[in-house]
């Protein structure tokens, strides 16, 4: 699991997927934990309705220690999972905290998917971005990765692909040249000790045009 995304809603990743727990859920709508646990019971019965694979995709069982020591019961569940436990919830200030969930399972998902291809593309950055906040968000690692590339391709990853109709590829390092490569890599170096020591982006994103300025007078001398 990474750091909490979000600790007042408990929105995490489990798997590379957004889950919250239930306890969570119990809590934000103001019900009995011993009664959400019922209401997932009854969903994933088989008489309910619900397919045994939806059941078992979205609601996963787990234990936990209270604070005596004692081991509870308590489910984990998708996204797809709190909606389908949620439709019973009603009530205005219930639609709101559904409407509120719901963001901040699609905001992890977010999260989730910048943090895997800043983990492919880099991977020690990543781990400066993770050490220099309390509660990353995906747009810190995209913003980072996407000043990189704009700084020594002129356009983010995402251009990049368009550009040179590269569909959905996972990464567009085998796209570029041997130059473009070593020059995002100097930059990416740069930027692990800028995150941890100038938390201002604009600043670090000064700095690093300048170094990168210096390295291709540097590459164009050699």
């Amino acid at each position: 699991m990474t750091k909490l995304i979000n600790k007042e809603w408990g929105i995490l990743e489990y798997n590379n997927i957004p889950i919250t727990r239930s306890r969570k859920v119990a809590e934000i709508f103001d019900k009995n934990h011993f009664h959400v646990l019922r209401d997932i019971v009854k969903l994933t019965e088989s008489k309910s309705g619900l397919s045994k694979s939806f059941a078992n995709k979205n609601f996963i069982f787990n234990e936990y220690k209270d604070s005596t020591g004692r081991k509870l019961p308590e489910y984990m569940m998708t996204r797809d999972g709190f909606v389908m436990l949620a439709m019973g919830f009603s009530g205005a200030k219930a639609l709101k905290f559904k409407e509120e969930y719901i963001n901040m399972f699609n905001e992890m998902e977010e999260y989730i998917i910048s943090l895997n291809t800043a983990r492919i593309e880099f991977p020690e950055l990543t781990d400066a971005i993770l050490d220099s906040h309390k509660e990353p968000k995906h747009y810190h690692f995209s913003n980072e990765i996407d000043m990189i590339n704009r700084i020594v391709l002129g356009m983010t990853a995402k251009k990049f692909k368009e550009v040179n109709a590269l569909g959905n590829v996972s990464s567009i390092r085998p796209f570029l040249s041997t130059e473009q490569i070593k020059l995002i890599g100097m930059l990416q170096k740069a930027d692990i000790g800028l995150i941890l020591t100038e938390s201002d982006y604009h600043k670090r994103k000064q700095i690093l045009e300048h170094y990168y300025k210096r390295l291709k007078q540097k590459l164009l001398i050699a």
